[in-house]
């Protein structure tokens, strides 16, 4: 498996596809297989996690030659799996981030850069016997494009020909998108020899929308033997052309590849899982928990503040309101998650000369004084300012910009209602952790949250034709999730949430049997 995030390794997380690269694994050796996972250091991987040094190798990339180190260490999650680590300053940023955010005039010029050199490193590392070669090679988003570029258009990496790839789509909005040529991060920067290939044969890899780009994630699409969308849901919606104006998300320009994959019977729709504890959690431990929120609340906001350089209005703001508000002792709606327009949008559109998510707040307050909600996210600096404004405004509202592991479980397990109104959800992993600790969702029914919530049995769904309709929608189920509470069918609501089950071992054998079984 080649990924970008892997959140078995502390700092390796960002979204969801860091969980899936943790389970997976262990769910793949139940059925026979064992899965090996190469990925960036990032800086401080390796070391952090005492991983043993193994070589050290030059990677031919960007017309000069890189001096790569690779690393390796036990998959903590699978007995018998390695995990390989490629280290170089190319791919360290401040702050042990995994993403750069790049000025908006350049989207993933970093990113791009840093991962067209991670592909080179892996490819090298295959060809040259330092890691050994496997019997499929598994890429995940746009990240591993390049990977697939230099398999089919390189002769020097012609040897990975006889190993099938497969390709897991977590996220078809994030392309990875750069210039040809003209550009310190573009193709003809890193890869000048494809340029000199006839046009016809780089069509599969230049992006359909912007025919001097290439696209990664397209690379990755028509260049794999089979792809995989991480829910059902999902895997129907990208076969549609977006309408971004009218609040859908589908096929974001690649529509028609995935058509074409479709009719060679190449697309899975596969739903990720969710790991499940032996024993839920009581009563007993969930009061503790909740005694303890502000006191992680407070770690979130200093952990945020010690990478920090300077002091963001969003940290006073949540002080203040920490301070005001103390522990929740009534009705706590939560929400965790990147602070992205694919999470977000929905609660930033227009209301009464506010925003969405002002509606959400007055409409809590009129039904509860005492009742708060507490948003955990970043991402988007718009967003966050945003959001911040927001939080000056309403004294039931909580929002941390940043991410805390020990805060989002703790708000998964004590929360009364979980919101997640994702314009595009390719599968979601808040919504199962929030179900699997009995906690209702409010969801936008779209992707994997369509194939997981379902209205009036362990939360509520909305929709609508289009923005305006769909943030209508979301503020009257939010009405008629609250005049709910606390009711015999909202008590069943609760049971039925703790148990649902998208357990790994039933999706792990699709995988073999379909995904990994086409050849």
């Amino acid at each position: 498996m080649l990924a970008a995030e892997n959140a078995a390794l502390k700092g390796g997380k960002v979204g969801g596809m860091a969980d899936v690269i943790r389970d997976l694994p262990g769910a793949l050796a139940k059925q026979g297989v064992t899965a090996h996972i190469v990925m960036p250091d990032y800086g401080f991987l390796a070391r952090e996690q005492q991983a043993e040094y193994m070589c050290e190798f030059p990677v031919h990339f960007d017309s000069g030659h890189f001096l790569m180190k690779l690393y390796r260490m036990p998959n903590p999650q699978q007995q018998g799996a390695l995990i390989y680590l490629l280290a170089h300053q190319m791919f360290v940023s401040p702050g042990h981030a995994i993403y750069t955010q790049d000025a908006p005039g350049r989207p993933f010029a970093t990113d791009a850069g840093k991962f067209a050199l991670y592909c080179t490193a892996v490819a090298t590392a295959l060809c040259a016997g330092f890691i050994p070669m496997p019997a499929r090679f598994h890429l995940h988003d746009w990240h591993c494009g390049f990977f697939a570029m230099l398999r089919h258009y390189v002769a020097e990496y012609h040897a990975l020909q006889d190993v099938p790839v497969v390709l897991s789509i977590h996220n078809l909005a994030m392309q990875g998108i750069r210039p040809l040529r003209g550009d310190i991060s573009s193709l003809e920067a890193w890869f000048p020899e494809l340029l000199r290939l006839p046009q016809h044969q780089l069509n599969p890899v230049i992006d359909p929308r912007y025919p001097d780009c290439v696209n990664p994630l397209r690379a990755a699409i028509t260049l794999s033997d089979a792809v995989h969308l991480v829910s059902p849901g999902y895997a129907e919606e990208v076969l549609q052309p977006s309408q971004h104006e009218q609040g859908f998300f589908g096929g974001e320009g690649l529509e028609l590849d995935l058509q074409y994959i479709q009719r060679k019977g190449k697309l899975y729709g596969i739903l990720n899982g969710c790991e499940y504890p032996e024993q839920p959690t009581t009563e007993q431990e969930r009061e503790k928990t909740k005694r303890k929120l502000v006191s992680l609340a407070n770690e979130a906001l200093m952990y945020k503040l010690g990478f920090s350089e300077t002091v963001h209005p969003s940290e006073l703001i949540a002080q203040i309101r920490l301070f005001q508000q103390r522990r929740p002792k009534s009705f706590l709606m939560t929400s965790v998650g990147r602070l992205t327009d694919q999470k977000m949008l929905l609660l930033r559109q227009p209301w009464q000369g506010l925003i969405v998510l002002d509606g959400v707040l007055k409409r809590l307050k009129q039904w509860d004084e005492k009742a708060r909600f507490w948003l955990l996210g970043s991402g988007d600096d718009a967003i966050a300012r945003q959001f911040s404004e927001v939080a000056a405004r309403h004294d039931n509202f909580l929002f941390i910009n940043g991410y805390h592991e020990e805060l989002s479980n703790a708000l998964y397990q004590c929360g009364d209602l979980f919101m997640m109104p994702s314009s595009f959800e390719p599968c979601g992993i808040s919504q199962m952790l929030a179900l699997r600790d009995s906690q209702p969702c409010l969801v936008h029914g779209v992707g994997g949250l369509r194939d997981t919530v379902v209205d009036g049995k362990n939360g509520f769904t909305f929709s609508g034709d289009n923005l305006q309709e769909q943030a209508a929608e979301l503020l009257n189920t939010l009405d008629r999730a609250l005049s709910l509470y606390g009711s015999p069918p909202w008590q069943t609501m609760v049971k039925n949430a703790g148990g649902c089950r998208f357990d790994w071992q039933a999706s792990a054998k699709r995988y073999v049997d379909e995904l990994y079984g086409f050849a």
